[in-house]
C-alpha cells in the first residue's frame, strides 16, 4: 500500500519523521511511502538512506509548512501548497490509501473535513485515541475533531470504535461506554440522554454498557469510551500529564528509598515509560474518513512515526473502513430514522 508521510510535520521535523519512514519500509513488504515535504530538506535525508529503502520511497515537493500554532482553517487558506493539504490531495485524487501526520492537529481535521472525504453514512469523523488501562487497551472517541457533537454523531462513534477495538485489540465483542457526569440514566446533558437512548435502540453492535464517570476510564470497565471532542481532549491532555507526573514523582521516590538500586529502579522506570508512552502506539485513527488517516503526538520520535506507519497498514488489512459501512448501514436498517439512514 501506498502512505502519504507529512515530512514537514511535527516539532522536530523532517529529521525523526523521515527517519521513521526509512524504518518502516525497511521493516514491513509490502508498503511504499510518498514523504510530502520541502526537497531541499528532505532529499538528503533520504539520499543517506539504504539503497534498498530508497526504492519504497517516493518525494512530493511543497513549497509551505503550516506552524504548530498556527490557526487550522487560515493557514490551510493561507498556504494551500502546504505538506498537510497536499497529503490530503493525494488521498483524494486515490494516489495513496493512507495518511501519516505529526502536524498540526487542527489543520490535520479542518483538510479532512474540507475535503468531504467521508465513508458513506458517516456524519462527522472522529479521532481515537488508544488509552492504557488496569485490563488491557481501550479506545477513546473522539478527542478533538468535533466540539460540538450531536446525538448521532456520538451514536456513530460508538460504532467505529467498536469496529477498531474489534480488529485491533482483537476484542469479539467490545463494549462502548458514554463518558458522563454519573452512571446513572437521568445524568447529564440532553446530548448525553438523547445520546444513550440512541445505543438503547439499537440492537446491532456496539455493545452498550451505558454511561461511565472518569474515574472509570482507566480501570478498563468498557473497550471504547465515547464523548464529545472537546470532553475528550481535555481527558486526554490530562491523563498525559497525569501519568508523567506519577512517574516522576514515583521514580524520585523509590530511588531515594532505594539508593543502592538506583540502576535496577532506574531500568525498571524506562521499561514501564517505554510502555505506556505514546510512541509506542504510533499515533491517534482519524475515523470516518474515506481514506486512512493517522494523526500523531507533535512530539513524534522516529519509533512514533514508524509505529504509525504500521498502524495505517494493519488498519488497511484489516478493512475496517469496509466494516464501519456496514456496521452503519445495518443499524440504519434496523432503527427507524437512524442518522446513517
Amino acid at each position: 500500500m501506498r502512505i502519504a508521510v507529512d515530512a514537514m510535520g511535527g516539532d522536530f521535523a523532517p529529521g525523526p519523521i523521515v527517519q521513521g519512514a526509512i524504518e518502516a519500509v525497511q521493516r514491513l513488504d509490502d508498503v511504499h511511502i510518498v514523504l510530502v515535504g520541502d526537497r531541499q530538506q528532505v532529499e538528503p535525508l533520504v539520499a543517506a538512506a539504504p539503497r534498498e529503502a530508497q526504492a519504497q520511497l517516493d518525494l512530493v515537493h511543497c513549497s509551505q509548512a503550516i506552524g504548530m500554532h498556527e490557526g487550522p482553517v487560515v493557514a490551510l487558506r493561507k498556504k494551500p501548497d502546504s505538506s498537510i493539504s497536499r497529503c490530503w490531495a493525494l488521498m483524494a485524487n486515490g494516489q495513496v490509501e493512507a495518511i501519516v501526520s505529526a502536524g498540526n492537529t487542527g489543520a490535520m481535521v479542518a483538510a479532512g473535513l474540507m475535503s468531504r472525504l467521508f465513508l458513506k453514512g458517516v456524519k462527522r469523523p472522529g479521532i481515537g485515541a488508544v488509552m492504557p488501562t488496569s485490563k488491557g487497551l481501550s479506545l477513546i472517541i473522539d478527542c478533538g475533531a468535533n466540539m460540538n457533537a450531536k446525538p448521532e454523531h456520538l451514536f456513530q462513534y460508538g460504532v467505529m470504535g467498536s469496529v477498531y477495538a474489534q480488529n485491533l485489540f482483537k476484542i469479539d465483542s467490545p463494549t462502548v461506554g458514554l463518558m458522563n457526569v454519573g452512571t446513572e440514566e437521568q445524568k447529564g446533558s440532553d446530548l448525553h440522554k438523547e445520546t444513550r437512548a440512541l445505543f438503547e435502540a439499537s440492537s446491532l453492535k456496539p455493545r452498550f454498557v451505558g454511561n461511565i464517570e472518569g474515574r472509570d476510564l482507566h480501570q478498563g470497565v468498557c473497550d471504547v469510551v465515547v464523548c464529545d471532542g472537546y470532553v475528550g481532549n481535555v481527558i486526554l491532555k490530562v491523563s498525559e500529564g497525569l501519568a508523567e507526573l506519577m512517574m516522576r514523582t514515583t521514580h524520585e521516590e523509590v530511588r531515594r528509598r532505594l539508593p543502592d538500586r538506583a540502576g535496577e529502579i532506574d531500568q525498571a522506570f524506562r521499561d514501564l515509560h517505554q510502555r505506556f508512552e505514546y510512541s509506542e502506539f504510533g499515533g491517534a485513527p482519524l475515523l470516518g474518513i474515506a481514506g486512512i488517516c493517522i494523526i500523531c503526538h507533535g512530539a513524534s520520535d522516529r519509533r512514533a512515526i514508524r509505529n504509525a506507519i504500521r498502524c495505517a497498514a494493519s488498519q488497511a488489512h484489516a478493512r475496517i473502513n469496509e466494516q464501519i459501512v456496514a456496521e452503519l448501514r445495518a443499524a440504519a436498517r434496523a432503527t427507524v430514522g437512524d442518522p446513517a439512514s
